[in-house]
């Protein structure tokens, strides 16, 4: 995969597919500018170059139809104080105003160009599309690594039109090569920590990981299917039923890999969903009924913290708790002190999917990690081992 440092971009038009699906409140402002923050540098790159930008997104779920709800003209103000540069709106791409606007852009100029999701075709990977799209500019830049798993118009099928001249923008190439390194690259001890609610969502990730990692950790709602499976009493506690012999399977292919399988030892546990719940930490890890576990306990959280500070690589997916309430959110708040505490005695760490980059947040503790990915479901995808549709497109032109 090309990264954009390795072309001069003086005097092109380059088409770049950003991911500014970002979050507008009731009066259309932008609540978070994340998205467009790390698009930056890619951006400023092209345009030291002598080049200029045109830039492609899509927002929210339009479904093929113009509704102004979705316009991207209403972030145009908020992109041009992020890139401290009057930002053109281009309009539909394509109208004939578009060609206008793309077609005149001098050196050091930018355009944003309006919600490709208003054409059906985009969700598709329309082939007649996407050359459409391609007659904008010179050269082609996917910096939107979060919509890579999607083998959309303009974020695959585009690339084709551009042989020779498709490029990763730094978003783009620092996500992939940080996953790589991850998972392919890493130096042992190699842990990771996989949270979140359901084991049908991370399954494919806990069967990819258990050949590469040394320690497994399974934390969050996921971990009592696995508590079930081990003949524990989970009380009230989220359980999948349909896949607790898929529990018993990983637990078997645990047995014969020689993983580190690190499941919690205590729960936090409660009578109702609520902060102002009241609290119960069983003795022997069987949950009685009426309770449910909404968090780690205190030996829970020594044992991860020591499996943590003994590791050289550590992969955080997921929070281990219901961390948005106060009184259950000591266990991912201590994850998140110990991976932070890790990389600053010299460990590799990456985190990714919201809730994770959430606690990071809360934490203050972004400063600590290695590396934050902003994929999302691209980010799963690729630690599930699936090529990516936007990543393959790349490597291929």
């Amino acid at each position: 995969m090309k990264s954009i440092n390795e072309h001069n971009f003086k005097g092109e038009r380059a088409l770049i597919r950003v991911d500014y699906n970002v979050p507008l409140n009731e009066k259309f402002e932008v609540t978070d500018t994340t998205r467009i923050e790390r698009t930056r540098e890619t951006i400023n790159k092209i345009l030291g170059d002598g080049g200029s930008v045109i830039l492609l997104s899509h927002l929210g779920r339009p479904k093929g139809e113009a509704k102004d709800e979705f316009s991207l003209r209403h972030i145009v103000g908020k992109v041009s104080e992020i890139l401290e540069k009057d930002v053109i709106f281009g309009g539909d791409v394509l109208s004939e105003e578009a060609v206008t606007v793309c077609s005149n852009l001098k050196p050091g100029e930018v355009a944003l160009m309006e919600n490709l999701r208003f054409h059906k075709e985009e969700e598709k990977g329309d082939a007649g599309f996407a050359e459409s799209i391609a007659r904008l500019g010179d050269v082609y830049v996917n910096d939107a690594f979060g919509t890579a798993h999607r083998e959309h118009a303009s974020t695959a099928t585009v690339a084709r039109f551009f042989n020779g001249k498709a490029f990763a923008g730094f978003l783009m190439y620092n996500e992939v090569m940080n996953l790589e390194k991850t998972l392919n690259g890493q130096v042992r001890p190699f842990t990771a920590i996989i949270g979140g609610s359901k084991v049908s969502t991370k399954i494919n990730i806990l069967k990819n990981l258990l050949h590469k990692v040394d320690n497994l950790v399974v934390g969050g709602g996921l971990s009592y299917t696995f508590l079930k499976a081990m003949g524990l009493e989970i009380g009230n506690s989220l359980f999948e039923s349909d896949m607790l012999d898929v529990a018993k399977d990983i637990l078997k292919e645990v047995d014969k890999t020689g993983v580190n399988f690190v499941v919690r030892l205590d729960s936090v546990c409660a009578d109702r969903f609520s902060n102002d719940a009241n609290i119960l930490i069983p003795n022997d890890n069987n949950i009685p009924e009426g309770w449910e576990g909404l968090d780690i306990g205190p030996k829970s959280r020594r044992n991860i913290a020591q499996v943590i500070k003994n590791s050289n690589t550590i992969l955080w997916n997921g929070p281990v708790g219901v961390f948005e309430l106060e009184n259950f959110s000591k266990g991912t708040r201590a994850v998140a002190l110990s991976v932070a505490a890790a990389t600053l005695a010299g460990a590799y760490s990456i985190v990714g999917g919201g809730d994770s980059i959430a606690a990071i947040n809360k934490y203050d503790l972004g400063d600590y990690i290695s590396y934050i990915s902003t994929g999302g479901g691209a980010m799963l995808e690729y630690l599930e081992g699936k090529e990516l549709p936007g990543v393959k497109a790349l490597n291929e032109n």
